[in-house]
């Protein structure tokens, strides 16, 4: 896939992530076929609820989670990684067919749906847990982030240099059950509606081909 690809019908879908402390059941499970193998990815992009929202519509995703990665602290919570101290990034855990979709399609997916040049920032969310990050399983995606990272800059799709971390997995930890699948099961609230709808629905004129079926 080129960079081309990546830099047409840029949209920088940006804005404040506001969170409750509703207790709900989760329930963005999908069974795995027998004979899948499956892969996974791990992406920050500021708020998980957004981010979610988006790549669970990816066909070939079979389940997304949200949660915390790159930090410091063990089994740390919300409200711990919120004081921006333990190190952690919101990020969505992401179980994937890469026949049906591939690492480089999800790259795509993760350098439209943000503003990967905001520093420790995506939109009116400031601080470190909300910084754009890669966390690689293997070599390969490694080199494939980098890569992608590279012809961006060199492109000038951006009028500044990206900052997105590509950094190695080590560890990640679910966030409480209240935030997971939160825009399917909460479409109505105002946030939703006002902040999450409009990035979901320009995410899905950009990425027609990539939906799932409804």
């Amino acid at each position: 896939m080129s960079a081309f690809a990546f830099i047409t019908s840029l949209a920088l879908l940006t804005s404040s992530c506001g969170h409750t402390n509703t207790q709900i059941t989760n329930m963005n499970e999908t069974v795995i076929p027998s004979g899948i193998k499956t892969d996974t990815a791990t992406f920050a992009t500021g708020c998980f609820w957004c981010t979610e929202a988006i790549f669970q519509r990816l066909k070939g995703v079979y389940k997304t989670i949200s949660g915390f990665s790159g930090g410091h602290v063990a089994s740390p919570t919300y409200e711990e990684v919120c004081t921006g101290t333990t190190g952690h990034a919101e990020c969505l855990q992401i179980i994937y067919d890469p026949n049906t979709i591939s690492y480089d399609q999800l790259l795509e997916v993760f350098w439209e749906c943000h503003d990967p040049t905001s520093l420790n920032r995506q939109g009116n969310d400031v601080g470190t847990q909300y910084r754009s990050a890669i966390f690689y399983h293997n070599e390969e995606q490694k080199e494939k982030a980098a890569h992608y990272k590279t012809e961006l800059n060199k492109s000038g799709a951006y009028n500044k240099p990206i900052v997105t971390e590509i950094v190695a997995y080590t560890k990640f930890y679910p966030a409480e059950n209240y935030h997971q699948d939160y825009f399917n099961l909460h479409g109505s609230q105002p946030y939703c509606s006002f902040v999450i709808r409009p990035k979901v629905e320009k995410f899905e004129k950009v990425f027609k081909n990539l939906l799932k079926k409804q």
